[in-house]
């Protein structure tokens, strides 16, 4: 069945009993997502620190940063950020000169701001019973 589909409210746990509780729900979906994505498949051999005064990979250039902004897609849901895409591309080199400044003071800092670890997800399925996690 193509087309719009609504979106379920309910799911099964591990009995197979259903849910419909949307807390509960949300903590279905967290627990499913944090088992799914933080599994350790491998053992990485231990990385060695590297003290350098150069950095070993050079941070973008002002040129890259246009390029990025340039392949933006425009009629997009917005990030965490809430800034539409229309909102960057239509402030051209002044938004595009704050982010590469950004982008640097960033790595220079060599820490992610909390905000940049956070994601949304948005489960979209394929096939089979929409209750099933």
């Amino acid at each position: 069945m193509k087309g719009y589909q609504s979106r379920t409210n309910i799911v099964q746990d591990e009995k197979g009993d259903l849910v419909t509780d949307s807390h509960s729900i949300v903590a279905k979906w967290r627990d499913h997502f944090f088992q799914l994505l933080n599994v350790h498949r491998f053992n990485y051999p231990r990385q060695t620190e590297i003290h350098t005064a150069d950095p070993l990979v050079p941070g973008p250039s002002a040129f890259e940063v246009e390029m990025a902004d340039g392949k933006l897609k425009s009629h997009r849901s917005p990030g965490i950020d809430k800034i539409p895409t229309e909102l960057i591309k239509a402030r051209g080199r002044t938004i595009r000169s704050e982010i590469y400044k950004l982008i640097n003071s960033v790595r220079n800092k060599e820490e992610l701001p909390e905000e940049w670890k956070k994601s949304i997800t948005v489960p979209i399925y394929k096939k089979g019973d929409k209750r099933l996690l």
